[in-house]
């Protein structure tokens, strides 16, 4: 009898014990789903983004190429969410037979801080730039002093104007109107539109496929990001920060193609520093902002951080501070606080190719044939030192440069995969 009861009473504890946890995973379970469900609404908000597009379309404020297929059509439509802040959706989308990639700028609260500065949002009765009898001279006028206060003073920022006045007609019908110059002028204000212009005829900024209003598609990069897994952040707290480096770098391609990739960076690094449009500055270089396409040439797929040195020095200088840490702009453009003004100096502690080379470090070292390891570790190393900006540290910045494309490309050069 005694031992029934045993058996009735372990039966009971452990039925009991079942149920408890079942709930307990019912519970966490309905409690990460929602989690999901409310940031997944909270971010993806492109529906939102499309109807006020398209109402202004509709109301004649705003034109452009992609505009008749966003809002009339229907034959370019969004896809997946991509989005990582609210104000910045970004979706895959379809236009017809092209695959391509939607952001579209959303209103918010203004910020008063480092990053609105860089990058103006623009209230929800924007697109009144420029207005009603404004000439295409005019216009023209507008666009180059922009340019200016963007970039500096280039000795050919008229050739750009003529640039984007092509792009603003959007029908070709060799006029352009106002809604089509509203589009443009609030495409002008984003740092990810002005790179794509400056840098259109290179190959590491995806093409601009078309517009409406601020709302842009561009070219689809099929690998991104360019390194890195994605885990559950359940899973991402209880692994050490060393093995998660290491799982980063699984699923990479074979080394002749990451080194392929990896020159297309430092490729990008001398199109940005002095270039024809003057110098930008590359305040994100995270895996996450680059990808390769499938020929493994490098793409930026996020260049809302890649500054023009100009407006970022305009705007660190008014920023105040009490320590370094208050004069960082995106992940990784830090300067000094000058401690007398309270106020942030301009220039970087680091320029961009330190920066790159600290992200393809791991990247490029593992799977590396042995004859070129160690001499391309001690590049990169040399490299990753680089700090701050003189006229020798140029010299030093150029030759660094050309040493690790050097080395890439003898190893490479003779291989299909270059």
């Amino acid at each position: 009898i005694n031992s029934k009861h045993f058996q009735q009473a372990r039966f009971s504890y452990l039925h009991m014990k079942y149920l408890f946890f079942s709930w307990l995973a019912v519970f966490v379970g309905s409690w990460i789903v929602y989690v999901e469900y409310s940031s997944y609404t909270e971010l993806c908000r492109g529906l939102d983004c499309k109807n006020s597009i398209c109402d202004k379309y509709k109301k004649g404020v705003i034109d452009g190429s992609a505009c008749s297929s966003l809002c009339e059509k229907d034959t370019l439509y969004l896809g997946k969410c991509f989005t990582a802040r609210p104000n910045s959706q970004v979706y895959s989308g379809s236009w017809g037979d092209l695959e391509g990639v939607i952001k579209c700028q959303m209103d918010e609260a203004p910020h008063y801080d480092l990053g609105s500065k860089m990058e103006p949002r623009m209230e929800a009765a924007a697109f009144d730039q420029p207005t009603k009898g404004t000439s295409v001279e005019k216009f023209r006028e507008m666009i180059l002093n922009h340019l200016k206060s963007k970039v500096g003073d280039q000795a050919n920022l008229a050739d750009l104007a003529t640039q984007v006045l092509s792009i603003t007609d959007a029908n070709k019908d060799s006029h352009i109107s106002l809604p089509e110059a509203h589009s443009t002028w609030a495409l002008l204000q984003l740092n990810e539109f002005l790179l794509a212009l400056v840098l259109q005829d290179r190959e590491h900024t995806p093409k601009l496929l078309g517009f409406c209003g601020d709302l842009y598609v561009m070219e689809k990069v099929p690998h991104s990001p360019l390194y890195g897994i994605s885990l559950p952040w359940v899973l991402e707290v209880w692994i050490p920060a060393g093995l998660r480096r290491s799982m980063d770098q699984w699923f990479t391609p074979s080394w002749p193609h990451k080194a392929k990739i990896s020159i297309g960076l430092l490729e990008l690094v001398e199109d940005v520093f002095h270039g024809t449009f003057g110098s930008f500055l590359m305040c994100d270089v995270s895996a996450a902002t680059y990808g390769y396409n499938d020929r493994h040439d490098l793409k930026v797929t996020d260049a809302r951080y890649i500054v023009p040195e100009a407006t970022f020095q305009e705007g660190i200088r008014q920023q105040r501070c009490d320590a370094d840490e208050d004069c960082l702009y995106g992940a990784d453009c830090l300067t000094s606080c000058d401690l007398t003004k309270h106020r942030c100096t301009t220039e970087v502690t680091r320029p961009n190719l330190a920066k790159a080379c600290e992200a393809i470090k791991d990247y490029i070292l593992r799977g590396a044939p042995s004859d070129v390891r160690e001499e391309l570790e001690k590049q990169l190393y040399a490299c990753i030192a680089l700090k701050g900006w003189t006229e020798q540290m140029e010299i030093e910045h150029s030759l660094i440069l050309n040493n690790l494309k050097t080395l890439l490309w003898k190893k490479i050069s003779h291989t299909k995969d270059s």
